[in-house]
Parts: C-alpha cells; structure tokens; sequence
C-alpha cells in the first residue's frame, strides 16, 4: 500500500471532510450485532472515533504512525500499525469491516481474503469515500481545470476508482443496495485552500517541481469566493455495502 498521507498528517486530520451523522445512523441500522469492528486504513481516525460511540471495541489499523499519531482516542479504540493485506487479528473476529477513503489503495484480491478471513458470520463490509468537492458552478470550473489540466498527471493510478465514484472496485460480496448520501458542509475560503495543499496529487507536484500549485489559483477563487465568510461544499458519499460470509 502506498504511503501518501504521513507528510503534513495534522493539515490531513484539520482539512479533511468529515462523514456526516445519518451515514453512520443508516450504518448502525444495518449491525444488529456491535461487538467489534475493524476501521481499515483508519487515517486520521475520524472514522474509528464515531465507530466507538455504537461497538464496544474498534480496531483501527493504519500503515502511518504520523497519521495515527492524529487520530482521537477513546477507551475502546486500539489503533495499530498494520498493512490492510497481513493483519494479526484473530479469524472470525469482526461483526463489520469499514475503509473510508483508502481501499483504491489495497491489493484487492489480498485484503478481499484477509477480510473473509477475520470476519463472522454475517459480517458486513462497508466501504466509503468522498467524490470531488462542489460549491457553484464558478468554482467548480476553477477546480475542475486545476485537478485536471495543472495536476492531473500528478495523480497515482488508483485515483481512477475514487473518479469513478467506487463503482468499478471489485466488490465480490453479496451487496446490499443503499440509498446516496451527499454530504453538505459549512467551510471558509481558508479551509478549501487548507484542503486542496491536502491531496495527494498536489504533494506530488511539489516534489517534482518545488513549488505549490494551489498557490497558482488561490487569487480566482478569492475573486469567485466574493464576500461571504463560509460557503455551503458538498461531497457526493461513495458507499458500498457487502454480507462478507453468505458470499465467500
């Protein structure tokens, strides 16, 4: 798994999106058994936090120390560092598996296994991430020429399935069929800008070429921001729900 999130961790855990309340209520609705779940490529650990306010134990595992080094602590969260692929978890251990934002970066077939592997019976596995950003259709267009024209080759491959909203994933589970969430925040122009030096593809370019790229528009979406301190963002949700064990 590529490491792309441990430089500038703490600008990760501050600038990056969080899942909004009514996706983890519709989560929680699908678990009748909240025992254990495993938060699988945790980050920041935003995940794992609201995990532990319904399981009584959540395992969060992540390749990072710096990321985890971020993440929020509660009683009944055990972060470790540990490869998504190769884990030390008893089998049959979780009632659900969750990775936010971070499976276009697994071997598929490896973690598909580790997953059968250390789920129960009627175990769900629930993937989740976050589409491109919208605000309006001025700064959509600033954005969308800036994450394809000034960076687009700065993008590792796997971006691929977060463009195609995870629906191209291999997902050899018996899914579930889910309703579409989106999800709507209040950000000042500060927390965009915070936001965009946080993607992968703009670290990338940073380190070929020396210099930030975001800096490069960081005066039209002033200019197109106009007067308001916070403006609405929105991030369409990618969830996808699988019985991991009726499956296998």
């Amino acid at each position: 798994m590529k490491d792309n999130f441990s430089s500038q961790s703490d600008k990760y855990a501050k600038y990056r999106p969080a899942y909004p309340s009514r996706l983890y209520q519709y989560l929680n609705s699908l678990v009748p058994n909240k025992n254990m779940v495993w938060d699988c490529g945790t980050g920041n650990g935003q995940v794992a936090f609201e995990l532990a306010k319904t399981f009584n134990k959540v395992f969060a595992t992540d390749i990072s120390q710096s990321q985890i080094d971020h993440a929020p602590q509660a009683d009944n969260i055990g972060y470790s560092i540990q490869p998504a692929e190769k884990t030390n978890f008893p089998d049959h251990q979780f009632d659900l598996i969750v990775i936010a934002q971070a499976i276009h970066w697994f071997d598929f077939e490896k973690f598909y296994a580790e997953v059968r592997r250390t789920a129960k019976e009627n175990a769900l596995i629930a993937v989740m991430g976050y589409g491109r950003i919208e605000i309006s259709a001025e700064l959509d267009e600033i954005l969308s020429r800036f994450y394809h024209n000034t960076i687009g080759t700065y993008w590792d491959e796997e971006r691929k399935y977060i463009d195609e909203h995870y629906k191209t994933i291999p997902f050899p589970f018996e899914e579930i069929q889910v309703p579409k969430f989106v999800n709507k925040l209040r950000w000042t122009k500060g927390h965009l800008i915070g936001y965009l030096k946080t993607w992968s593809a703009v670290k990338h370019y940073i380190k070929q070429n020396g210099s930030n790229p975001v800096d490069s528009i960081m005066s039209t979406i002033e200019q197109h921001w106009g007067d308001r301190e916070e403006r609405e963002v929105r991030f369409p949700l990618l969830f996808r729900v699988g019985k991991v064990r009726d499956f296998a």
